[in-house]
């Protein structure tokens, strides 16, 4: 027998693909430019603070976190202002209860100055982390650390990854979706050859995609570089975590997926006895389900169902969730394929394909709603967040995809119609096909006495030659019945139909694919109300330097005058204090020495002594006046204007 390569030329399955692909281009670019890396697990507090300065240098550094995470030894550094580490590169979980902290000890004897605190780290539902921030040393000093400008999960690692995971969401709905197409709605389709290489390409996708993943996950996780990809070392941490361990199980099921796919294709579409075939189908029906559950937990049991609220009814959802596309947009996907490139569909196969649509549709329904309430949890977060946004547009290209299968629906009714019509004529007046008969039986006589004079049908007839001719006449009835078959006004109907869903689904499969790699709505509002309400208290920034003014009489000869004192930035730990002494007149005023005390009563703290330095004439000055704690100070200044003549005043201000 005889084989055709298949043509190469252009088709709507192959555009189909091709927008497929470019989307997932478009998508990575995007998740690129406008958010490297989703942050699923926020920063909710540090000691130090954010741009605190402290008097004594700190023993450790600690941070605290909105979920669980994933940190090594190096994933929080502390670095000196001349880059140096400051950390002894050793984590500590010190998480307790339900608040998620991690430190790292600081090396003895730091010196004063501004200090860079950077980490980076995976959140529970395997995206990358990072951040960081500064704090001071006894005042803040120039540094030669620059903070990073590109989060984790960004650049060329970031694009390849997203592309990746786009892919490999395609790959499974092709795959999983076809299949089910194939024993649930059209078992004729097992043999028909471009049904077969759709649901092969969607297994070669889906594996491609999955290795890439693999290998990625080092760069995308850790250092960025591309490079890394093959760093075997990295390629065994990566194994060790729930996001390898999830990829290596899809591999080993994509194995069973293989033998799958050898049975469909092969000893079930050659299988003629109607009992056996039957047998045969509800084996492959429940392996396969297993297999593409198993296939669709590895994403459940990685992203965001296997952290938050409710993970163990999160994750069984999501499986179904999962499930519901790819039978809704994989045989879509068959059934346009079948459209275009199938000698013939039987109506009842697409009216099978209607049914099961509709049982995805009210799953994706209901598990979608669902997992809404669980993401988002609140109507602000739906309409104030990209989690939420995302989902209303997801919302309505489904709504788009339902009206336009809708549409489907009736050129589907119209072609069992059709059919029916053509077959009441056939069945009504059998006198007529009768006696078409001869003249279809005379059309091969000539043919054959034509070959026969030609040497095609005697004695002498040479094979090559019938076996040319042959194919000829075949190519001629294949064409003569694709033509009659494209010229049926309600089987183009139903093609342009499908393909207008088909579009849709490509879109709504790129936007699916952004929301698992987005904030959910939930967990971003809780980072930035716990944020907000930090900021609002001693993280809240300083309302700028305090001034008081206070005049003051010695007793003695001219020993009255006003002292004006300025502390910056009026905030917890260390300040700068200027003090002008001026005469009635307003001149700067010469005294043999000041003194300055702050006491926080309510505390009981201090008198807490300042004796500034003599600047210039009338100017005195305290470079570094150290505040333990917020709240109104008792400023008590002394002056005094010769060996017997002092006085002393005092006024409240508010710090920090």
């Amino acid at each position: 027998m005889t084989t055709t390569a298949p043509r190469l030329g252009p088709s709507p399955v192959r555009l189909l693909l091709a927008a497929t692909v470019f989307l997932g281009t478009l998508l990575g670019a995007l998740l690129t430019a406008a958010s490297p890396a989703a942050a699923h697990a926020a920063l909710t507090g540090s000691n130090p603070k954010d741009g605190a300065v402290v008097a004594t240098a700190p023993t450790e550094v600690t941070l605290t976190f909105s979920e669980q995470i994933a940190m090594g030894n190096d994933s929080i550094r502390v670095l000196e202002p001349s880059g140096k580490r400051a950390d002894k590169a050793k984590i500590r979980d010190m998480s307790t209860g339900g608040k998620v902290g991690y430190g790292v000890d600081l090396l003895p004897g730091l010196p004063d100055g501004t200090y860079t605190v950077a980490w980076q780290a995976v959140s529970a539902d395997s995206h990358p982390v990072s951040g960081a921030f500064t704090f001071s040393i006894g005042a803040p000093s120039e540094t030669e650390v620059a903070l990073p400008d590109d989060e984790a999960g960004g650049g060329l690692v970031g694009l390849l990854y997203d592309i990746a995971r786009y892919a490999a969401y395609a790959g499974f709905v092709l795959l999983a979706g076809g299949a089910a197409f194939v024993l649930l709605c059209w078992q004729r389709a097992a043999s028909v050859r471009p049904v077969q290489r759709l649901v092969a390409y969607g297994w070669v996708t889906l594996t491609a995609s999955t290795l890439a993943m693999l290998l990625l996950r080092t760069p995308y996780t850790g250092s960025g570089r591309l490079a890394d990809a093959f760093d075997l070392s990295g390629l065994r941490d990566v194994l060790e975590t729930k996001t390898g361990a999830a990829l290596v199980s899809r591999l080993l099921l994509l194995g069973a997926a293989a033998l799958f796919i050898a049975v469909l294709f092969g000893a079930y579409a050659r299988r003629e006895d109607a009992t056996e075939k039957k047998d045969l189908t509800f084996g492959l029906a429940m392996g396969g389900t297993v297999v593409a559950a198993g296939v669709a937990a590895t994403w459940a049991l990685s992203e965001h169902a296997s952290t938050g609220i409710q993970p163990t009814v999160a994750m069984p959802v999501d499986v179904l969730h999962l499930l519901a596309v790819a039978g809704w947009l994989g045989g879509l996907a068959t059934l346009l394929t079948a459209l275009y490139r199938a000698p013939s569909i039987e109506p009842s196969a697409v009216h099978r394909f209607s049914r099961v649509a509709f049982i995805c549709v009210v799953t994706l329904t209901v598990t979608g709603l669902y997992q809404s309430w669980r993401q988002v949890g609140s109507w602000s977060a739906l309409t104030g967040t990209s989690y939420g946004q995302l989902l209303l547009a997801k919302v309505a290209l489904v709504v788009v995809m339902v009206g336009v299968a809708w549409v489907s629906r009736r050129w589907t009714a119209q072609l069992a119609e059709a059919k029916q019509a053509e077959q009441s004529v056939l069945t009504e007046e059998p006198e007529t096909a009768e006696a078409a008969e001869p003249a279809a039986v005379t059309v091969p006589d000539d043919s054959a006495t034509t070959a026969a004079g030609s040497g095609g049908q005697g004695e002498g007839a040479d094979p090559e030659r019938a076996a040319q001719l042959a194919r000829q006449q075949a190519a001629v009835a294949t064409a003569a019945k694709k033509k009659a078959r494209d010229a049926d006004p309600v089987r183009s109907g139903l093609r342009r139909s499908v393909l207008a869903e088909a579009a849709v689904a490509v879109a709504l499969l790129a936007v699916t694919t952004v929301l698992t790699s987005t904030e959910p709505g939930r967990t971003e509002e809780e980072a930035a109300r716990i944020t907000g309400s930090s900021a609002q208290g001693a993280d809240a920034p300083a309302p700028g330097p305090a001034e008081i003014t206070l005049p003051f009489d010695t007793g003695g000869r001219n020993g009255k005058g006003t002292v004006r004192l300025t502390l910056g930035p009026a905030s917890p730990g260390a300040n700068e204090m200027h003090l002008w002494l001026t005469d009635p007149a307003g001149k700067p005023m010469e005294v043999p020495e000041v003194k300055v005390s702050f006491t926080l009563v309510a505390k009981q703290i201090g008198p807490l002594p300042i004796r500034p330095d003599r600047l210039t004439a009338g100017h005195w000055t305290a470079a570094a006046v150290q505040i333990p704690m917020p709240g109104a100070w008792q400023v008590q200044v002394t002056v005094r204007t010769s060996d017997i003549d002092q006085a002393t005043i005092d006024k409240n201000v508010k710090i920090g």
